[in-house]
């Protein structure tokens, strides 16, 4: 799952086996995220799509292998190196995960106030600009509980685009929203990769926001506990002939591209 261009690719991950206890959940996972890409950690359920990708931002070391960020060994590292190359990061992780005492300001302020030099002002004035980014400025006072499921997820994305991420993760961002705001959530994260140029990885169950914005991903199958199958989701679709493969990427293929 190499190329040419691999050593320019912003994050790569060799060899990787991860695990919990005696269970082996992935292993042998070598792949290279293009930068500027929209790459998919795809998959059915159970067969470690985010334990991957927590082990990519650095929650989860691994039992072996690597993961390199613009060349670099992540988790070779010591811990105040880990910190600096994790500031690259963004994630808004399923569910969004916002301090439900905050408000959406004080949630995106947060990383601000914790990792940056900046002042009071400086942080509101950013805070407001990340909130606009994403649509969501009137938002600023309220509270999580007052927000839509796709609010609480734009918030959320806000907040991840803090720092100004080199390298965006987002577990499941359209878990549990309607087909409507599950679009208009797509239609932003492929925004933000147009006008920010960051690179995406994502986790998604969902094939109509796979086929929509993903460039680039690998298959994870539970029962051999690796990748299976690397490229776009269509391309999958399309050329796949692994069963595993056809019966996840053409449960709603047809419906998929009736509506494109």
């Amino acid at each position: 799952m190499s190329s040419e261009s691999d050593a320019g690719a912003p994050l790569r991950c060799i060899d990787l086996t991860l695990g919990f206890g005696s269970r082996v959940v992935q292993s042998g996972l070598t792949f290279s995220v293009r930068r500027g890409s929209i790459f998919a950690l795809m998959g059915g359920s159970g067969t470690g799509k985010s334990t991957v990708m927590r082990c990519m931002f650095g929650l989860l070391p691994p039992r072996k292998g690597s993961v390199l960020v613009e060349g670099e060994d992540y988790w070779a590292a010591d811990t105040d190196r880990r910190t600096r190359i994790g500031r690259r990061f963004g994630v808004l992780f399923q569910g969004a995960a916002l301090w439900s005492s905050m408000t959406v300001g004080e949630n995106v302020a947060l990383p601000l106030s914790m990792l940056t030099p900046f002042d009071a002002p400086t942080i509101t004035e950013l805070v407001r600009l990340k909130l606009s980014l994403v649509g969501m400025a009137e938002a600023e006072a309220k509270l999580p509980a007052a927000l839509s499921g796709g609010m609480r997820k734009r918030a959320g994305l806000a907040r991840a685009m803090a720092l100004d991420p080199d390298i965006l993760f987002l577990d499941e961002p359209s878990a549990g929203l309607d087909p409507i705001t599950s679009r208009r959530l797509d239609e932003l994260i492929l925004e933000l990769r147009e006008g920010l140029g960051v690179t995406v990885v994502i986790v998604s169950h969902e094939l109509p926001s796979l086929f929509a914005i993903c460039d680039d991903g690998i298959f994870l199958d539970a029962e051999t506990r690796t990748a299976i199958g690397h490229g776009s989701p269509r391309d999958l679709r399309d050329r796949s002939t692994h069963p595993t493969i056809q019966a996840f990427m053409r449960r709603a293929a047809e419906p998929v591209d009736a509506a494109r």
